[in-house]
């Protein structure tokens, strides 16, 4: 797995979201994770988040802006449904609020505009979605992804996200 960033040991945010990133995951792709995925899971956003970050600043800069905003964002189609999923789900879940305090804001060269600032969380919640039904792609016979299921989830992001 790729790092983008050094993770912290859990916050009590981490400890109390997890059961409602559970029920995310359980809606979204008919998988179970557990608290010691949550890890993984952080490491996983954060790191995609960053990865649109990079790209939407380098559309700015081409654009001669300082100012990364939402459509500077690769945002795909499949992401784009995802993250309509997401908002179609989000109510039930309740981790949007948690996702806004979970996502990493990299140091970038661009500040981000209050529009794609307040987009993140729910960026965030389409990558869990498209994550959640990844590992169904993945293996649609496994209920709890392992390291390996983890692993190529990663990777298929890292080609398609």
């Amino acid at each position: 797995m790729i790092a983008a960033y050094p993770l912290e040991p859990p916050t009590p945010l981490q400890v109390t979201g997890v059961p409602r990133f559970q029920h995310l995951f359980r809606v979204a792709g008919g998988v179970d994770i557990d608290k010691s995925d949550f890890k993984r899971y952080t490491e996983f956003v954060n790191h995609k988040v960053h990865d649109l970050l990079l790209i939407g600043e380098a559309t700015a800069s081409a654009n001669g802006r300082d100012i990364i905003e939402p459509h500077d964002l690769p945002i795909t189609k499949g992401l784009q449904e995802c993250i309509h999923a997401f908002g179609r789900m989000k109510e039930d879940a309740g981790v949007e609020p948690l996702l806004d305090r979970l996502i990493a804001r990299p140091p970038l060269d661009r500040a981000l505009s209050d529009e794609t600032e307040a987009r993140l969380p729910a960026i965030g919640g389409g990558l869990s979605v498209a994550l959640a039904r990844m590992f169904k792609i993945v293996d649609p016979h496994q209920k709890n992804p392992d390291s390996e299921h983890w692993e190529r989830a990663f990777r298929l992001a890292d080609l398609l996200l």
